[in-house]
């Protein structure tokens, strides 16, 4: 109990000291106060700030080194077919507000999406194994790790594309960024994004099926002329088989390119109609021969008039230069589409390849051990005020009593 009075008489008496000394010893502690106080406690500062910067250089030395490897690419150059021409003709300004609407504000939008894939990561993954290289087990974090090791942007008004690769061995950096630019060229040709790879698929499979049919009717031909001893016809004949068949070739041919158009036409399109009308005028005249309508010409002598013994093996050669026909003209339509499609490929320009970094990137030692000094100095101030703080708060009564009470209370003896 004695402790308490005391502590609460102290702590009168400091209440009672008047306002204005207690102002007047405030305003003691001025700047030139300041550095006497660090000049008192230089020793300690000196120590700090030293061990400081022994621990950073020491840190420094131990972290790995990274190497930065950069690369860049050209925008997307795309040389337009005339069927695209068309078809972005009729979408005028809806094309524009597509691409803005699906995020590409600009053409290098595409080439940045494409090589943020997880396509291409997986490939550079495979490649480069870097599961192993990264100590990770699953391929998930790996593209995750991959991601934070590397800076992909586009230039705001030149649209140019720089890649920048971070890792410790610098020839792996080079490879990983030359690497990139690799696999973007490859995805580009494995998708089919263009109007004209869409049509080049169409005819590449009508080609086969029809040297298919082709070779179908050389076959049943060749067995008529075995059964019937047919080898010639006069020439009355050929020239009705070579209009008759002519004109259904060139009917299917027509129906092909109706059909291709129709793919990414409207139905008002002018060349569509066009194509539309062309079609059916040459099936009304395909009727008219095979109807035997007019005998003007030797081409519009009715088939039925064919003496009976010829008339098998008349089909099957009309069958023969039919497929014939319709072959030659669809190998130029998908040879044509085949031109096509490699001009609308987008065009992987590399102008600036990585090359192994000769410097480090990280960690800049440098700068790490002056911030880590600076810092260190203004702690050890910091340190040092609060110190001096303290010790002048100790001679003050009012402090003093107050730190008795606290001592006594904390300590519990209060409830006895």
């Amino acid at each position: 109990m004695a402790q308490l009075e005391n502590a609460e008489v102290h702590v009168r008496v400091a209440e009672e000291t008047p306002v204005a000394e207690a102002a007047e010893q405030a305003e003691r502690f001025h700047f030139p106060e300041y550095l006497i106080v660090v000049a008192k406690h230089k020793s300690f500062i000196f120590k700090f700030v030293g061990t400081a910067i022994i621990l950073s250089v020491i840190t420094t030395l131990l972290l790995p080194k990274t190497y930065t490897a950069n690369t860049k690419i050209l925008p997307p150059q795309q040389n337009q077919s005339m069927g695209a021409m068309a078809a972005l003709s009729q979408l005028g300004p809806l094309a524009a507000l597509a691409g803005q609407g699906l995020g590409l504000r600009t053409p290098s939008d595409l080439y940045v999406a494409m090589l943020r894939s997880d396509t291409v990561a997986n490939a550079l993954i495979d490649r480069f194994s870097l599961m192993s290289v990264y100590k990770q087990k699953l391929r998930e974090y790996t593209r995750k790790r991959l991601e934070s090791a590397t800076e992909i942007k586009a230039g705001q008004k030149d649209g140019v594309i720089s890649i920048s690769v971070d890792d410790l061995d610098p020839q792996r950096a080079a490879d990983l960024a030359n690497g990139f630019v690799e696999e973007l060229e490859k995805l580009t040709k494995t998708l089919n994004i263009t109007e004209a790879g869409k049509r080049r698929l169409f005819f590449e499979r009508e080609v086969k099926i029809e040297n298919d049919n082709l070779a179908d009717a050389e076959v049943a031909l060749k067995q008529t002329q075995q059964k019937t001893g047919l080898i010639l016809l006069d020439s009355q004949s050929k020239a009705m088989i070579e209009s008759v068949t002519s004109l259904r070739a060139g009917i299917a041919a027509q129906e092909v390119k109706v059909q291709a158009m129709r793919s990414f036409a409207t139905p008002e399109n002018p060349d569509l109609m066009l194509a539309e009308q062309e079609l059916a005028t040459m099936r009304a005249q395909l009727d008219r021969l095979e109807r035997g309508g007019g005998k003007r010409s030797i081409a519009d002598v009715p088939i039925e008039n064919v003496p009976t013994a010829g008339l098998e093996y008349i089909r099957k050669l009309r069958d023969v230069k039919y497929h014939e026909a319709l072959f030659t003209l669809l190998a130029k339509q998908y040879e044509a589409a085949k031109i096509d499609e490699a001009r609308d490929t987008l065009i992987v320009q590399q102008f600036d390849k990585a090359t192994r970094p000769e410097r480090k990137s990280w960690p800049p030692r440098a700068a790490l051990v002056l911030a880590s000094t600076l810092l260190a100095l203004l702690v050890a101030i910091l340190v040092v005020f609060l110190l001096e703080a303290l010790e002048r708060a100790k001679e003050d009564p009012q402090f003093a009593g107050q730190l008795q009470l606290f001592q006594f209370y904390l300590r519990g003896r209060h409830k006895s």
